[in-house]
């Protein structure tokens, strides 16, 4: 059985067909960068447990305050974490390859369906959580009496507004784009 396209290469010139070749294989230049992500997890995991050792070493003198800043900080590297992984999956089935899990059980449902605009913006609603939370930390500090400059808050506040809009401003875009007509 010949492919579709098969007629389509032969016809081109081999210089062209070479370079289209070449660009496609050049895809593979991303995979270091998806090494990179995943040692990048695994050197998260390791502050995680250090944050965790370190904190739960003094649980039994916490405060509730101190307690919920405990768990806001390991959520806070939970939900960088998430954030790597879809990276690494979705970047990669995207940009390299599929990756082949043999139908595993445990495959999760969403790989393989996040196209780039899903990637956007699951990056984005990320981002704004992890600056919700260093937000809420920061107010969670104050309200213990911990002297945080006006300035440091300030620029906590703008941040995480800045994030929202962007957030809602490529949602607005992708909508946009979702309702015009293909080119």
């Amino acid at each position: 059985m010949t492919k579709p396209n098969a007629s389509k290469l032969s016809t081109k010139p081999a210089l062209e067909q070479w370079l289209e070749t070449g660009i496609f294989r050049s895809r593979w230049l991303m995979v270091p960068f998806y090494v990179g992500l995943i040692v990048a997890l695994a050197a998260l995991i390791v502050v995680f447990c250090n944050e965790a050792w370190h904190e739960l070493s003094h649980i039994f003198v916490m405060s509730p305050e101190q307690a919920i800043l405990m768990v806001l900080s390991l959520i806070d590297l939970s939900l960088a974490a998430n954030l790597l992984l879809i990276v690494i999956f979705s970047g990669y089935e995207n940009f390299v390859s599929r990756i082949d899990t043999a139908d595993d059980e445990d495959r999760p449902s969403w790989m393989g369906t996040v196209d780039f605009a899903g990637l956007k913006m699951k990056l984005i609603a990320s981002i704004v959580a992890i600056s919700a939370i260093a937000l809420l930390r920061a107010f969670m500090r104050l309200s213990e009496g911990e002297p945080i400059a006006d300035r440091t808050l300030t620029w906590l506040v703008v941040i995480h507004l800045t994030f929202v809009a962007s957030g809602v401003l490529m949602a607005v875009m992708d909508w946009l784009v979702s309702r015009t007509e293909k080119h």
